[in-house]
Parts: structure tokens; C-alpha cells; sequence
């Protein structure tokens, strides 16, 4: 081997696993934009990937400072990626705020890729440094891989010769360390090319620009010798299961969950919304699939929303709603409506931190309790939790399955973090999703016995009636019914089996709800995590660590929260003690208390944060300590 070989290691590829990317930067920055056309590259690629945008709840920040950094993570692998990473290996800092804002999260010895032109004085007294304290140059980042760049200068001279502005040449500074990511990782640049010249079809000479800008990126790092002293990385694509694959968003994956149940039941598709962060791209993703017979209607309230859905239910659709905590509180009376009735409607509750409008962009396990409780009287519904943003499409489809075959209301709880985050999804055979049937009651003639409209089956479920249809003229509305005629009734009587059989209808959907069963570890021992929603990732990653490391420790996740799994307990028996991580204080705790009148232990994260795998096995190991 040469001395030159041997001095300059630019072309040396060495392979990682997996590697964790964090973009930062002013939220005008197009961060978003940037971490999504990574994402769908390494998608197209074949890895395995998580991600998690994070991002101000003001349109218009303060630029330059902490408060206005927005960020974009992803992690991506060969196998077993189930979170964006607890920490990251490398950070896109794009000024200074950004550099600050996110540091604490980098890995000793990880990469920095910072823009210098956002390291001005401006930048470095609005991120709090102070202009004569530059964060680059002061022996502050001596413990990490440094890349000094000056993106927008070097972004401005690429693209000197397109005639364009100044101010708009700036904004093409991502799509540069975009290039220099691409070129740093080994990926190919043509899937962004080709989804520039698409979005941008009408627009050519932005289309050209943004390319020019990408390919000029990925340039400069095949010229330079920046990274002559430490080569290229790689990551070999996951070994998946041959099928069509496509990268969604929990949102889109609900969406699509829906429009895929509608179709398998025979029915139409009806959503009635109100737009609410994080829950509008639902209403958005179904706006696009008018072709496949879906209707949407954006509502001037949340009211309105719920109260449109309920009457495509009366009429015989497949009715939904979507909608975020504060949402759900002005839905809590339509609600009400919806059970009593006993007409089929999906909510989809995107959870984000609260109370009140509270944290409108972050993610929280907020509304577990409101969702098993929050409407008057005694009006219990079906509540499923997704675990990840492929499985909102699962849980979607599965609420509206029981919402059809129950003739009840189902809440379906995912949240910020699953909504806007996004994994690969393999696109599911429809000869291979559970079949819907609904039951309609049929038309009636003259000499037929009184129609009874409430009248119901061994599981409690009454028939659909369908306005319109011959012989199944009865009485509709809020008051309470009598039992089977429908009638308005005030009987104390009355009412009271009323309630007791819309609860035992909710509770016979425990005979369809799978066992719970473990996910990973021993079937017996010293300590169960017991998982809902979106903790799902982090509790798999963090037991796979305890396990290596020789703990008796196992992971079980509920999807089915009302009814919980009829051998939830029996499950619970088998460890001598059981940890509830969530996204609140201890919501699912109080309901495991109340129902098993046992003693877990809770462990809450209220930051409108995602739990990492590191704090959960850090909890874990403290529990076993104890044991």
C-alpha cells in the first residue's frame, strides 16, 4: 500500500449497521423537507428506517434562536430499527442555535456537519453564545468529528449562473448538504432528482435549481479533501420480506386503513373534520381518494365534524372523524350521541400534549383516561392504541371492523409521534385483511310483526337500519330508548337496562380480542414492561438490551385497551413485577390499579418527547436492583 493510499482515506467505505441523522436548523430552513427526501431515499434503498420530525408549534419563530430550531430525526439499518435512536451519530447543524439546541443528544465522538455561514455574530448572540464565542473555533466540540462548511456560500456560487434571486438561492441550501449527506453515506441521489422535477414539473427552472443545488452538494464531497482522513460510510440495505413496500406516515397509514376497511365491508367512506395539528394530513390523505369513492367534508368545528359523521352513519357509511385532545373534549357530546344510538363511527384521537391547547406539535399519551371516560353518563366504548406508524393502518382497519360488527363507536388512540413519523409498510394482499360485515336490517312488508330496532343478537348488537329502507320506520335522536321498540323512554327501569347492555356489548368484544402474549423475553420472571401506543419501539429496543445483557426481563404491548385481553392478568402473574412507561402520569397505571387491584410500577415522561430506549433500560435495570 502507497503512503498517499494510506494518508488519504476519502475513498475507504466502512459499513455500519445503522447510523442515527439528525437535520436542525431555522424552521424556514426546510429541515422537514430535507430529513423527508432522505428518508424516501434510504427507503428506496431498501433500509429499515424510523423517524421523527420535531418542530415548533409557531408559524413564525424567532429565527436564529433555540426556540425557533426545527429538526427532523431518522435512524435507518439493515434490521431492527424501531426508533429514530436514542441518541444520533450525526447532526446537520445549520446555525448556531440548532448546534446548541441539540448537542446534548449527539454521541460522544459523532459527526457535525454545520453550516458556517449560520455561525455569524448575529447567530452566535441570538443562539445565546455570544458573539465572541464561536462554538467552531473555541475547543468546545474537541470531543467530536467536525465538518466546517459554509453551505449557502458555496450554494450561492453553484448556482450563480441560474438567474435567480438571491433570497431563493439561499433556500436551496438544504438540497446542497443534502448532496453532501448523500455523497458522505453512499446513496444514490436520483431518487430527490426525480421527485424535484415532479413536484416541481411547473416550475423548471426551481426544479433545475434544487437539482443543480443536490448534485453540486454531493460534488463537493467527492472533491474535497475534508474527509480525506476519514472516508465514506455505508449502510447495506434490510433483508425484508420480498413484497411491495412503501413509506408512510401514521397519518396516511390510518387513512389508508380506513379506505382499505371501507372497501373490504362494501361501504363508502366518510370523513367528517375539523383541521387540528397533528391530526390533519388524515383529512388531507383522504381529500386525494375521491377516485376510490371517499368523501370528506372539513367542518367549521369539531362539532360539526363529529355530528356530519354521525349522520353518514345513520345513512349507511362507513362514518370517521378525526381529531386531537382538544377535539375530542368538543366531540365528548356527539359522542354520547353516537352511543346511544348505536350506530358504527370511527374516532381517530392523535394524542399531543396538553391540558387545553397545551403542546399543539408534541407528542404525549394524553388522552388514555378522557378517551375511557370522557363523555356523560355511562357511555363505555371500544378504545384500541396503534404502536407504530405501519400499525395505525392495522388499527384503523381494526377499529372499523369492530365499530361495523358491534354497531358501536370505536376510539382509535394514536399520537404525535406516530403521526408524523414514518417507517416502510408492506403493502398487505387484500385477500389478507380479516373480512367486515356489516348486518343491514332488511326491508319489512305490510303484514310483517312491529319492527323492533333495538332488538338484539347473543352478542347484544343490533341491526343496521338504512333510512329509506321499507318497514324500518322508528324513532332517532339523544333520548333514552326503550329497549328493543326505540321508543323515547323515561322508565327508571328502562334506563337502567339500557346502559347495562350497551356496557355488556362493549365487553363481549373481549370474545374477538386476541390474548395478549410476549413479545420478547421469557414467558416467566422477574419483570414485565407492559407497553400501549407509542412506547411501543423504545420498550422493544431497550429489552432486547436488558436480555443481552443477562436480565430476566420480558415486553408486552396492548392494543386492545377497552375490553383489555381477557388473559391480561394471568400475564401479569407470571413476573414479580411489572413497569408501565407512558407518555403522561400514569394513565394506563390507574386503569391496570382499578380493574387488577394490584401495584405496578409507573414510570411517567411528560417533556412532549418520545421515551428513548436508554431511559427505559435505565429504569429497568433499577427495578431489578431492587429485586
Amino acid at each position: 500500500m502507497s503512503e498517499t493510499t494510506i494518508l488519504n482515506k476519502k475513498d475507504m467505505v466502512t459499513a455500519k449497521s445503522s447510523v442515527s441523522v439528525l437535520f436542525a436548523g431555522d424552521s424556514g430552513d426546510g429541515m422537514q423537507l430535507t430529513g423527508t427526501q432522505f428518508a424516501n431515499t434510504v427507503a428506496v434503498y431498501g433500509s429499515d428506517l424510523n423517524t421523527f420530525p420535531n418542530f415548533p408549534s409557531e408559524i413564525r419563530p424567532p429565527a436564529g434562536t433555540i426556540s425557533g430550531v426545527s429538526g427532523f430525526q431518522l435512524q435507518f439499518g439493515t434490521a431492527g430499527v424501531y426508533t429514530p435512536g436514542a441518541k444520533f451519530d450525526v447532526m446537520i447543524a445549520m446555525n448556531a442555535a440548532a448546534l446548541k439546541a441539540n448537542l446534548k443528544n449527539l454521541h460522544h465522538g459523532g459527526i457535525i456537519i454545520a453550516d458556517t455561514d449560520g455561525f455569524d455574530a448575529r447567530n452566535l448572540t441570538l443562539s445565546g453564545y455570544g458573539e465572541a464565542n464561536n462554538p467552531l473555533e473555541d475547543g468546545t466540540l474537541k470531543d467530536y468529528t467536525v465538518f466546517s462548511i459554509p453551505v449557502i456560500s458555496l450554494t450561492r456560487k453553484a448556482l450563480a449562473d441560474t438567474g435567480l434571486s438571491t433570497k431563493f438561492i439561499d433556500r436551496c441550501k438544504n438540497m446542497f448538504v443534502l448532496g453532501v449527506l448523500y455523497w458522505l453515506y453512499s446513496l444514490p441521489i436520483e431518487t430527490t432528482i426525480e421527485t424535484l422535477q415532479t413536484k416541481f414539473r411547473n416550475k423548471q427552472d426551481i426544479a433545475d435549481a434544487n437539482i443543480k443545488a443536490v448534485q453540486a452538494g454531493y460534488n463537493f464531497g467527492d472533491e474535497t479533501e475534508m474527509f480525506s482522513q476519514h472516508g465514506r460510510f455505508s449502510v447495506a440495505p434490510a433483508d425484508k420480506k420480498p413484497g411491495v413496500y412503501r413509506r408512510v406516515t401514521g397519518n396516511e397509514a390510518s387513512a389508508i386503513g380506513l379506505a382499505a376497511a371501507a372497501k373490504k365491508a362494501g361501504l363508502e367512506l366518510f370523513l367528517g373534520s375539523y383541521p387540528i395539528t397533528p391530526a390533519s394530513e388524515i383529512l388531507q390523505t383522504l381529500a386525494g381518494m375521491k377516485k376510490f369513492g371517499v368523501k370528506t367534508f372539513q367542518a367549521e368545528d369539531e362539532i360539526a365534524g363529529v355530528l356530519t359523521s354521525i349522520g353518514a352513519a345513520y345513512a349507511g357509511a362507513l362514518a370517521a372523524t378525526n381529531t386531537s385532545g382538544p377535539g375530542l373534549a368538543l366531540k365528548s357530546e356527539g359522542l354520547g350521541l353516537a352511543v346511544i344510538l348505536e350506530i358504527p363511527l370511527v374516532i381517530i384521537n392523535v394524542m399531543r400534549g396538553g391540558p387545553s391547547t397545551g403542546l399543539p406539535t408534541k407528542p404525549e399519551q394524553s388522552d388514555l383516561l378522557m378517551a375511557m371516560y370522557g363523555r356523560h353518563g355511562d357511555a363505555p366504548m371500544p378504545v384500541i392504541a396503534a404502536k407504530s406508524p405501519v400499525d395505525c393502518f392495522y388499527a384503523a382497519y381494526e377499529a372499523a371492523k369492530i365499530a361495523v360488527e358491534y354497531m358501536t363507536p370505536v376510539l382509535c388512540l394514536t399520537d404525535g409521534y406516530l403521526a408524523l413519523s414514518s417507517e416502510p409498510m408492506l403493502v398487505p394482499s387484500p385477500d389478507a385483511l380479516a373480512s367486515i360485515t356489516p348486518v343491514f336490517s332488511p326491508a319489512r312488508k305490510a303484514d310483517d310483526p312491529a319492527y323492533l330496532p333495538y332488538k338484539r343478537d347473543e352478542r347484544g348488537v343490533r341491526q343496521w337500519a338504512i333510512p329509506g329502507t321499507p318497514g324500518l320506520e322508528h324513532r332517532i335522536g339523544g333520548l333514552e330508548k326503550h329497549h328493543e321498540t326505540g321508543n323515547v323512554s323515561h322508565d327508571p327501569e328502562n334506563h337502567a337496562l339500557m346502559t347495562k347492555m350497551r356496557a355488556e356489548k362493549v365487553a363481549r368484544v373481549a370474545e374477538i380480542v386476541p390474548d395478549l402474549t410476549i413479545d420478547n423475553g421469557p414467558e416467566k420472571g422477574d419483570l414485565l414492561v407492559l407497553g400501549w401506543g407509542s412506547t411501543y419501539g423504545a420498550i422493544k429496543k431497550a429489552v432486547e438490551q436488558a436480555l443481552d445483557g443477562g436480565c430476566s426481563v420480558a415486553h408486552a404491548h396492548l392494543r386492545y385497551i377497552n375490553p383489555f385481553p381477557k388473559n391480561l392478568r394471568e400475564i401479569m402473574g407470571n413476573y414479580k413485577k411489572v413497569l408501565i412507561p407512558e407518555n403522561n402520569c400514569g394513565q394506563l397505571l390507574s386503569l391496570i390499579r382499578d380493574k387488577f387491584l394490584c401495584e405496578p410500577v409507573g414510570f411517567s415522561k411528560v417533556q412532549g418527547l418520545p421515551f428513548n430506549e436508554m431511559e427505559i433500560e435505565a429504569k429497568i435495570t433499577d427495578i431489578l436492583k431492587e429485586l
